[in-house]
């Protein structure tokens, strides 16, 4: 997964101006209590930050 395709999806669940805004400042302990966009930044890979996002929403397998 690239980080344009993280976007696309958190944008899919969350609408783009929501999405991007949870994704700026929701500190998630399960990244190291970094928010996902922190994580990203750091070099987490988006596969893995896409699925911690999954569990903390529980977005429904659709969206996964």
């Amino acid at each position: 997964m690239r980080h344009t395709e993280f976007w696309a999806r958190m944008t899919e669940a969350m609408g783009e101006d929501f999405g991007r805004h949870w994704a700026n400042t929701h500190v998630i302990s399960a990244l190291g209590g970094q928010t996902p966009a922190e994580a990203l930044q750091a070099g987490d890979a988006p596969k893995q930050v896409w699925a911690v996002v999954c569990r903390t929403l529980e977005l429904p397998e659709s969206l996964r």
